[in-house]
This record gives C-alpha cells, sequence and structure tokens, in this order.
C-alpha cells in the first residue's frame, strides 16, 4: 500500500528466468494456467493454496528467481514485519476510494507469503531443523484445538497432548473467569518451561506493547501493584478515552522529542526496571 515500498520480490517482473529444473513446475502447469497473478475462481481455498506452494517451489528451484533463492529466515525478517504493518493499515486507514477488502486481501496476501516462505526455506533444511508446511498448518490446529475445550472435547486431542492435565470445565457455558483460568492453565502445560511471571514477552516488541504486555501479565498474576480492569467499555467509550489517551501520548513524545530524549529507549527501559523488581515464580 505504501508508495515506494521495497517488496520482497525485488520488484523485477519476468523474474522467473532460466532453464527450468526438471523437478519444479512451469509457469504453464501450475495448476492449468499462467503465474501472471489471475485466477479462474473455479478452485476453492485448498487449489488456491496448493498453487501457491507450488509457485513457491518454482521461485525457489534452480532456474527460479535470484533473489528468492538466496533468501534465509534471517533475511526474511524484516519482511515479515513490514507486511504485519501493512495488514493493520489496511484496517485502520482505508482507502477511501476503494472497497477495503481490496488492500486487506493484498496486504494478508503478502503475510501469507512470509509464512509459505519460511516454511519453504524449512523444507530445505536437513535433520532436527527440517519443516514444511505442513508442519506448520498442523501446529497451529492443534493448538487451536487445545485452547477451545469449550468447544472441542478434550477427547478430540491427539494422545499425549499437553493440555491432557488441565482440569475440564465445570459446566457446557462458562464464565469469562473460568475461560481465562483455563486459557492459563492450558498456555502453563503448554509452555512448562515458562516458571515466572514475564517469561513468554518477546523482547524485541517495541515498547510500548512490550510495557502493555507486561502490564498484563502483572495484573493476571497480582504483582506489581497494577490496577485492575474497569467494567467494559461501549464502543463510543473507548473511541472517545483513546482519542484523549493519544492526545496525551502525542504531548509527551513533544515533551521527549523537545528534549533530545529517546522516548522508545526510555519506556523499554522502564518496563525492564518493572518486570525486574516483580519477577516472581509463577504460583502453580
Amino acid at each position: 500500500m505504501s508508495a515506494g515500498r521495497t517488496t520482497p520480490h525485488g520488484g523485477q517482473p519476468g523474474s522467473v528466468t532460466g532453464s527450468e529444473n526438471a523437478g519444479a513446475p512451469s509457469a504453464e502447469t501450475i495448476h492449468g494456467a499462467a503465474v501472471d497473478g489471475r485466477t479462474d475462481g473455479a478452485g476453492g481455498p485448498g487449489q488456491e493454496f496448493e498453487r501457491l506452494l507450488a509457485v513457491m517451489d518454482r521461485l525457489r528451484s534452480p532456474g527460479g528467481c535470484p533473489w528468492d533463492g538466496e533468501q534465509t529466515h534471517e533475511s526474511l525478517l524484516r519482511y515479515l514485519v513490514e507486511e504485519a504493518y501493512e495488514v493493520v493499515e489496511a484496517v485502520e486507514a482505508p482507502d477511501p476510494s476503494r472497497p477495503r477488502r481490496v488492500d486487506l486481501v493484498e496486504e494478508l496476501g503478502d503475510v501469507l507469503l512470509q509464512v509459505v516462505f519460511h516454511a519453504r526455506i524449512g523444507e530445505e533444511h536437513e535433520g532436527r531443523e527440517r519443516f514444511d508446511v505442513s508442519d506448520v498448518i498442523e501446529a497451529v490446529t492443534t493448538k487451536l484445538v487445545r485452547r477451545h475445550p469449550e468447544v472441542f472435547p478434550p477427547e478430540a486431542e491427539e494422545p499425549g497432548a499437553a493440555a491432557s492435565s488441565v482440569p475440564a470445565l465445570d459446566d457446557t457455558a462458562p464464565s469469562e473467569a473460568e475461560l481465562a483460568a483455563r486459557w492459563d492453565a492450558v498456555k502453563r502445560a503448554e509452555k512448562p518451561q515458562r516458571t515466572r511471571v514475564f517469561d513468554g514477552i518477546p523482547p524485541a516488541l517495541p515498547a510500548l506493547a512490550y510495557g502493555e504486555k507486561a502490564l498484563s501479565k502483572a495484573r493476571r498474576h497480582g504483582v506489581g501493584n497494577v490496577s485492575p480492569e474497569t467494567a467494559e467499555l461501549t464502543p463510543r467509550q473507548r473511541e472517545d478515552e483513546e482519542r484523549e489517551l493519544g492526545e496525551r501520548l502525542l504531548g509527551l513524545l513533544r515533551e521527549s522529542s523537545a528534549r533530545g530524549l529517546d522516548a522508545e529507549r526510555a519506556l523499554r527501559t522502564a518496563v525492564r526496571r518493572f518486570t525486574r523488581e516483580n519477577d516472581r515464580p509463577v504460583s502453580p
């Protein structure tokens, strides 16, 4: 959506050149259509997903795209982050000249491309580091089933699933408190190595998101003297309060900028100090 942004394919049309590898599908044979970004709409999502995998396979194969062929998990990280922010833009600031779905479909497709790209690279690894897109899909599907026992009965889990030791809910219409308690129990069963309050917060998060995660965990575990959440706001109340909050935050940024201070670093340092002072083992 942003003009002039770097694209993860180098922006070179017709970059699939050279002699075709015998094991790689050709542009003309990928689901019976040229790889030109068009679809006849006849296939469902399964067929289109297979076509996407075939396109990625050709791009990474000998005779495919040199740029795609040299990418690694590390080199693609910036694009994964950028594309996630492009989705945010498509949702929050859509182009008024066209339906929001146009940009949202495109940007979600770019995020999906990153998933498929990383899975294709994983498929090329050897030994314990090897994985493919089926492993990715299986992992997230199993996680969704395991984390929603109120929808999927425990017997739907595979034998030995980590959440098997988590007690079942008391009824078929659990309260929000029961769901939250069950969610925490499932997460602890999935990640037994997380034994302290602030374990599991990605340290590379932007400072504001990092702080919100830390405060959420502190509130959940009753540490750090964090105020409880107030009653649920109406959409109008939330809009008004977020507008006011945004102005206050912008005012702080104006002040820090005028004084030559690094607001991102200042907040990150404060959050780290908060987590360090309030960290403790998680109660079983």
